[in-house]
């Protein structure tokens, strides 16, 4: 089966064990791409735009046409054109903050995306009630997997 993997970008080395743990199943799978960032920002290559944007003074310093919402708006796109590609999305929900089961907005839309794509939708942990949109997710009827990937059709 064809998996993109979808999940907050603090998880990016679970993302990349998850990948492998996939592909080991029989599984093709792809990742979020941490981008290139924009040179004026910093020598580093990649970016991760949470912690970029906090760190340097939080969302309010970057109005709407700072280039890094270019170089957030090509992330965002180029995921959006892995979960077409795919057959299923797996989300990658661990612990952020002290919430178990996190799933951000942006993996929420990404949710979005896959429910409206119909392609299946397997959520890997349970899913914190803390977060307010719990129904929605539930509304899309993920494929709740407890930690258990091999439950995964090839």
């Amino acid at each position: 089966m064809k998996i993109t993997i979808c999940g907050s970008i603090a998880f990016y080395p679970e993302m990349e064990r998850l990948q492998e743990e996939l592909s080991s199943q029989g599984h093709e799978v792809v990742i979020p791409r941490l981008d290139e960032i924009v040179p004026e920002y910093s020598d580093d290559r990649k970016i991760n735009f949470a912690e970029y944007i906090n760190t340097h003074g939080g969302i309010d310093s970057f109005p709407p046409q700072d280039p890094i919402w270019k170089a957030k708006h090509d992330v965002l796109n180029d995921h959006f054109k892995k979960i077409e590609w795919s057959d299923a999305i797996v989300v990658a929900n661990y612990e952020k903050r002290g919430v178990e089961g996190y799933i951000g907005g942006n993996t929420l839309i990404e949710i979005g995306l896959a429910f409206y794509l119909k392609k299946d939708i397997y959520i890997l942990n349970p899913i914190s009630s803390s977060l307010s949109y719990k129904q929605e997710i539930y509304g899309m009827q993920p494929i709740l997997l407890d930690g258990d990937t091999s439950r995964i059709p090839v």
